[in-house]
């Protein structure tokens, strides 16, 4: 049946489409030193917006994360969705696995547009990549919102049981899974109310499109998971921000 037809594949399809639809482009950046980033950009900026920037997290590339929101955003902002290294587009072939590292090349990324100010949501990983960039180019982020990202997560919060796993191996296979039992405890870490009974098929087939192990080695999985600050103590640099809560 995988043959025939491919249920995410075809979603990510509807997701380009959108994406097309919602005015942005497809633009690939290169660095240089093997280092290429690729991001969603507004097929044309309108400088009467502000810009905002939206990272994603682990898992998917950018487009599953944002697309069901993406209108709500694109009829305010100039709106740039880019894949972090090692997802969707985006590689390099530097030795840097650090939060720092994604966010000086999504700021290279954003200037090589013309953006230098914009506002940011960050989603897990993607919220460690945007606190990052606003402590590295301050003078850059308008105003930054943190979805689910432990940036102040204390080794006492793992032992009080935040995230119950064994150790980084197992932390690993989890966030990045290879087998439809893994995805099911990926959904269940992930969702308030995940969804039950879904077909082994389905979630096999999102593997095989969405996360294809060759293209995102298991070592790089777990370089990135012990420098983003979750599973090792890890100094966390302050700065000035307005705050605003609801």
């Amino acid at each position: 049946m995988s043959k025939c037809f491919s249920f995410t594949a075809s979603r990510d399809w509807f997701y380009r489409y959108s994406f097309a639809n919602a005015g942005l482009r497809t633009s690939i950046t290169d660095m240089g030193e093997g280092t290429v980033v690729h991001c969603w950009v507004p097929r044309s900026q309108k400088e009467t917006k502000p810009n905002l920037v939206l990272v994603h997290g682990f898992g998917a590339n950018a487009m599953w994360q944002y697309g069901d929101h993406l209108r709500q955003f694109t009829a305010r902002f100039n709106v740039y969705v880019p894949d972090l290294l090692f997802f969707g587009q985006s590689h390099t072939r530097r030795a840097e696995r650090s939060e720092g590292f994604q966010a000086e090349c999504l700021m290279r990324m954003l200037r090589a547009h013309g953006v230098e100010r914009a506002s940011l949501v960050g989603i897990s990983y993607g919220g460690f990549v945007g606190y990052s960039m606003a402590a590295q180019f301050p003078g850059a982020i308008d105003r930054l919102v943190l979805c689910c990202a432990g940036v102040c997560l204390e080794e006492k919060d793992m032992e009080d049981g935040l995230f119950k796993v064994r150790n980084l191996d197992e932390a690993a296979s989890i966030l990045m899974p290879q087998t439809p039992e893994k995805l099911k405890e990926l959904m269940r870490f992930s969702f308030v109310k995940p969804a039950k009974g879904v077909p082994t098929y389905f979630l096999s087939d999102f593997i095989d499109v969405c996360i294809p192990l060759p293209s995102f080695p298991y070592s790089t999985t777990l370089e990135l998971l012990e420098r983003n600050g979750l599973f090792v103590k890890h100094d966390i640099k302050t700065f000035d921000l307005e705050v605003m809560t609801t």
